[in-house]
């Protein structure tokens, strides 16, 4: 079964989703398995990064908004080149092992839906694989 989630974002932002997930692995009754993260938006993104200070997080945003800056030269008549360079950078998906029905992650990582060209209504899918 794939799991549908709704994110009311900002203009740009990290959002923790790692809880959502979490719950998304116990609710499916799969104990050990991969746990598939999927974004569907070519805007946005995913990541995997410290979720213990928020700096971290502020820190990400201001490196890839110096790094992938909007420029004249830019042919997409939309105007947010820059946003879907982020999200290819970043990624369309994560993928987590489960074991004993809990995410294997480190200990300071969190799951991250990344918004790049909000505000936006946003959707991430999350899919548990026995395995």
């Amino acid at each position: 079964m794939v799991y549908r989630y709704s994110l009311k974002t900002d203009s740009e932002g990290f959002y923790n989703v790692t809880e959502r997930v979490l719950e998304t692995v116990r609710k499916s009754g799969i104990k050990d398995g991969i746990c598939i993260v999927f974004c569907p938006h070519t805007t946005a993104g995913l990541t995997i990064n410290e979720n213990a200070d928020p700096d971290v997080v502020t820190d990400m945003l201001f490196a890839l908004n110096k790094t992938f800056c909007d420029r004249p030269e830019f042919c997409h008549a939309e105007g947010n080149t820059a946003a879907h360079l982020k999200a290819s950078y970043t990624g369309s998906s994560v993928n987590v092992i489960v074991e004993s029905g809990n995410l294997v992650l480190g200990t300071w990582q969190g799951i991250y839906f990344c918004e790049f060209d909000g505000p936006r209504n946003r959707n991430f899918l999350v899919k548990v694989i026995p395995g």
